[in-house]
């Protein structure tokens, strides 16, 4: 914005706190809707099937959430920046609802999954765009403290979604998963209009990359439905999954081809020639991806080798959610009354990488009360890591730039993350047919036969994921450690 008569930038006027507290609280619930979408429906799925008389392909009810609202993420953070942040935030809300509706409306599968896949092409831009938000709102020296209500809301919606999608699908009909988000995007609606008003906007002309655009969607969404479909829907080495992973491979060579000549690419080049955006993204992705995944198989691993009730060893993830959310609220407080902010999280993640590491040597015989002290561990090591590498990223970026590089991490972090959901389901389910992959809630223990053989497959995983997370351990280590700004830039 500039000043009248003079071409010069308009700086935007500084909030108070108390306005700043009211537009994050007011964003606050548009993330609670996304988080909780990727995870709703999955122990509602047995319910739905039976319902909807579908059983082959339930699996897509949750694939084609995912796999839209990862392809649109860089796509959001790109228009936000040219267009403003109410404007995208307010299309993501009312596509959000779209798919709600339909979904609620479904009387067969294939309705069902559009809605899914409507749902997602919303929320692709519930968590990216308010993230964003923060960045416009509070200079970086103090953005960790307020960044922790995002972590808080977005862990433990999360893993709150296969709870409440569990008990409305047992006590009342699965449609009311869908008919109760209506009220909160209808809510998020005017709430978000009129608090974001006042947003201040560091706009400057941008022009939308649409060749880039629509070949960053066609790679994600190929790349997508390759890890989703391969080894069940598809053997991975049928002649369909072999032919879209060339292709999505030929396409994201077309995509970095198309970054490397556009007048204005998509995503800047510059912002990951820059070695704190690299390292601090490649950070948060690989860590939040190996807590994604203990989420969603480590009930899986409970009812299967301790014999634990779907809703029994979901609750036993209590522990990992609220040290996660506990220390990354501390840790918030610590970034931003200190100068060597990356040295508390570099510790903590060492005594996770520990826990993940008894939690694999002592698979097959670890009680529940030494499993309840490894979630508490996991999640005190992890917790400080998501908040400081967010706001290192954001710090090392320009204003005008801040929505395309938040994107960027969420973007990472969801094809990581399916990438590593993928793989844990074939080591675990192999080629079982009709079993959804990231459906904790539905695998029920004698599906796994052996006990001993579950424990070792689980060993597996757990070591891939201690592996994980020594990858964000390296990272951070690298990460140079810039003194956080003191005002908005």
């Amino acid at each position: 914005m500039e000043t009248p008569g003079t071409g010069e930038r308009e700086t935007p006027r500084q909030l108070t706190h108390r306005e700043t507290m009211w537009i994050v609280a007011g964003v606050l619930l548009p993330v609670f809707m996304g988080s909780m979408d990727q995870t709703v429906v999955s122990s509602a799925l047995p319910t739905i099937g039976v319902s909807l008389g579908a059983a082959s392909h339930l699996s897509w009810v949750v694939a084609a959430n995912l796999l839209t609202a990862t392809a649109m993420t860089p796509l959001y953070g790109k228009i936000s920046d040219i267009y403003g942040r109410r404007l995208s935030l307010t299309v993501g809300i009312w596509l959000f609802l779209l798919g709600a509706l339909i979904g609620a409306l479904a009387v067969n599968l294939p309705m069902l999954i559009i809605g899914r896949a409507i749902q997602g092409l919303g929320s692709g831009g519930l968590v990216s765009i308010p993230m964003t938000i923060l960045g416009d709102l509070v200079a970086p020296k103090q953005r960790a403290r307020y960044y922790t209500y995002f972590s808080m809301t977005y862990i433990t919606s999360g893993m709150v979604g296969p709870i409440y999608g569990g008990y409305i699908a047992q006590h009342f009909h699965w449609s009311f998963i869908f008919w109760s988000v209506v009220p909160l995007a209808v809510g998020s609606l005017l709430i978000t209009n009129r608090l974001l008003r006042r947003l201040p906007r560091y706009d400057r002309k941008h022009k939308l990359d649409l060749w880039g655009a629509a070949l960053i969607v066609l790679a994600s969404s190929s790349c997508m439905f390759v890890l989703n479909a391969g080894g069940h829907g598809y053997a991975w080495g049928s002649p369909e999954i072999m032919g879209l992973a060339l292709a999505s491979g030929l396409l994201w060579w077309g995509f970095v081809w198309r970054l490397k000549t556009a007048p204005e690419p998509l995503v800047p080049l510059n912002l990951f020639s820059n070695p704190i955006v690299r390292w601090a993204n490649l950070s948060n992705a690989i860590g939040w991806a190996s807590v994604m995944g203990l989420n969603i198989y480590l009930p899986m691993f409970l009812q299967s080798v301790h014999g634990l009730s779907p809703s029994s060893s979901g609750l036993h993830l209590m522990g990992l959610m609220v040290a996660v959310n506990g220390s990354a609220l501390i840790s918030a407080q610590i970034t931003a009354r200190i100068t060597h902010y990356k040295y508390p999280p570099i510790a903590s993640l060492f005594v996770c990488i520990c826990a993940c590491l008894y939690l694999a040597l002592h698979a097959d015989r670890i009680s529940m009360l030494e499993f309840e002290i490894v979630m508490v561990l996991i999640g005190v090591g992890f917790g400080p890591v998501a908040p400081m590498t967010t706001v290192a990223m954001q710090n090392a970026v320009q204003l005008h730039q801040m929505g395309i590089a938040v994107a960027a991490v969420s973007f990472g972090r969801s094809l990581i993350a399916t990438g590593l959901i993928a793989v844990y389901g074939v080591i675990v389910l192999g080629d079982f047919q009709g079993v959804d992959l990231r459906s904790a809630g539905t695998v029920v223990a004698n599906l796994f036969g052996d006990k001993v053989e579950a424990a070792a497959n689980f060993r597996t995983i757990f070591l891939m994921t201690t592996a994980g997370f020594a990858c964000s351990f390296g990272a951070l280590v690298m990460m140079e450690e810039k003194p956080l700004l003191t005002e908005r830039r």
